[in-house]
């Protein structure tokens, strides 16, 4: 898009949105499942040592100034009667819908940004303040005595979903904010700059170096001159945002399928972090072919203990057999073994990517490998994945899979990415 206009989006001059931001998640469901727990500073980590880093803390915890990306013998130092709990990412996932499910039996969900929040649409009656007030304590009573006390969110209500979220962070922990149109600058303007979702440090520093040094700065600002400073059209699509203008989002595709693993003390030796990559390959392999995609690179990444990283592709006709995507993490990873002398590792990544629909794919009657073995490949991953899925996770497995203290291997929960439930028994 070259050009943008204020009509090409509606301006909003009532309530709109309603967005659920969940308050401390991971550690919040911890307490939720050990009310030992509750009360107390919580560390959620992906290991048990103290090398490791936090991903989630209890807001107790955060008083202590804990938060995530805290190491955690420095969260010790901080607070030495911090618990910590391995983080159990199938439970994360079925609290989450089991929220969801109380979230849409008061509105319908419009979208789901993260495993702790959801966007959701205000129509007719809902739009007006009292009535969208309501509801949110509704919603917030509804979650307290359906999944449990110990879970709390925070709502923004507000004319776009961007201006919500804004709301939803303005107090925390189990806050409820209403931004309405033409009178919600002055709460905007008491934040920070990197308060804003999508300001991080580094588009601060492009911002101060514009001269924008303050979110009123930056709303007072020409929206041409902000798509100069974020050098894309984004940036003038968030000045819109800002000023409560509806922008949709626009539709994404998946480009990349994986999974990575810090590996438990026990699987860093290099021979069992091999296991635990061709285990982490086959799950990736396992959902490529629960969308029905084919892929046609695949890249892994290794992590060593005394923080050396390695990483390598190759690509190939596209495939979604387990064979064609384990010959070549096998060729990969002893080109890396061959170079580095077989060290310990600390974490290992897998990701397969350039899809393309089984439809479009043009036979290659060059190919190495015959199109009548590569059928009878695909054919047999399919049967372990119908196995596996009947009769449980590991019914059939190529090779021994490797145990680790949280019973799965690789399924986990990104920023931006929920795990399907299937995950957890691939």
């Amino acid at each position: 898009m070259s050009h943008i206009s204020s009509e090409a989006f509606q301006p909003v001059d009532h309530l709109r949105w309603l967005f659920l931001d969940l308050n401390s998640y991971f550690a919040s469901v911890e307490q939720q499942e050990n009310p030992a727990l509750r009360g107390r500073p919580v560390a959620v980590v992906p290991a048990m040592t103290d090398s490791t880093c936090a991903i989630a803390a209890s807001y107790e915890a955060k008083a202590y100034g804990i938060k995530t990306g805290t190491r955690i013998f420095e969260a010790k130092r901080l607070c030495p009667s911090l618990v910590c709990v391995q983080a159990d990412h199938k439970i994360y996932v079925d609290y989450h819908h089991r929220i969801m499910e109380v979230l849409e039996n008061h509105i319908h969900i419009d979208k789901i940004h993260s495993i702790d929040e959801a966007a959701c649409r205000l129509t007719g009656h809902e739009c007006v303040p009292e009535n969208a007030t309501a509801l949110a304590r509704t919603i917030k009573n509804s979650i307290t005595r359906d999944v449990g006390p110990a879970i709390t969110c925070s709502i923004g209500i507000a004319p776009n979903a961007f201006l919500a979220k804004i709301a939803s962070d303005f107090k925390k922990p189990d806050g409820l904010t209403l931004f309405e149109p033409h009178t919600y600058k002055d709460k905007l303007f008491s934040l920070d700059l990197m308060d804003l979702p999508g300001i991080n440090r580094n588009m601060r520093r492009r911002l101060f170096n514009a001269h924008i040094y303050t979110v009123e700065d930056l709303y007072k600002a020409d929206p041409k001159h902000i798509r100069k400073i974020w050098k894309s059209v984004e940036g003038e699509r968030f000045w819109y945002r800002l000023h409560g203008y509806d922008v949709p989002t626009a539709p994404t595709s998946k480009s990349v399928i994986g999974h990575s693993r810090i590996l438990d003390p026990d699987l860093r030796p290099h021979d069992k972090a091999y296991n635990v990559l061709r285990h982490l390959t086959v799950k990736a392999a396992s959902r490529l072919r629960r969308y029905d995609l084919f892929a046609q690179k695949i890249h892994i990444g290794l992590r060593f203990q005394d923080r050396r990283k390695w990483g390598a592709e190759r690509s190939f006709s596209p495939s979604q057999d387990n064979d064609t995507f384990l010959d070549a993490v096998d060729l990969l990873w002893f080109s890396a073994m061959h170079h580095f002398g077989n060290p310990d590792l600390f974490k290992v990544s897998i990701s397969l990517y350039g899809f393309i629909e089984g439809k479009k794919i043009t036979l290659d009657l060059f190919e190495a490998v015959p199109q009548t073995v590569k059928k009878t490949n695909e054919k047999l991953s399919q049967s372990v994945d119908v196995l596996n899925k009947k009769y449980g996770q590991h019914t059939i497995t190529l090779g021994l899979p490797p145990q680790t203290k949280a019973g799965f291997v690789g399924t986990k929960i990104a920023f931006n990415r929920i795990p399907e439930r299937a995950e957890f028994s691939e």
